[in-house]
């Protein structure tokens, strides 16, 4: 009766106190939480990463094709409009807006909004510009 007796006092013992294998495993199973956290961390990284590249070398492409496409179009003799600081030319050019108060004399353009294109003599596309109107102070 006594052996009993020490058996169940043993088990209510381990039940109230883990045993060390136990903890182990707590910790292991900690330990091995915290490795798919990490993992999962890492694999998102990666694919963030794969993701730049992936955009990195789209823009780089994209780069040099609108570079080899400038080339092509200087060797065809299409060249940009002068703009800035040129006289508006109604056939060049093509007036979207009219600004006041600018250090510019009546009539020379000030902006550019839209490049324009020439082959040659003949306009392709005509620049989108803005014009002085003059400086409102001298003229009155």
């Amino acid at each position: 009766m006594e052996d009993s007796q020490e058996m169940q006092e043993g088990q209510v013992i381990d039940e109230v106190s883990p045993s060390a294998e136990d903890e182990r495993i707590a910790e292991l199973e900690t330990q091995l939480e915290q490795a798919r956290q990490e993992a999962a961390e890492n694999w998102n990284k990666y694919l963030r990463e794969r993701a730049d590249m992936e955009n990195f070398r789209k823009r780089q492409e994209r780069i040099a094709a609108d570079r080899l496409q400038r080339e092509v179009m200087r060797s065809e003799g299409i060249t940009p409009v002068p703009t800035v600081g040129e006289v508006f030319d109604p056939y060049v050019h093509e007036a979207i807006e009219a600004v006041e108060d600018s250090d510019q004399p009546e009539g020379m353009v000030v902006e550019e909004v839209l490049k324009g294109y020439k082959l040659g003599d003949e306009t392709l596309r005509p620049a989108r510009v803005k014009v002085s109107t003059g400086n409102k102070e001298t003229q009155d």
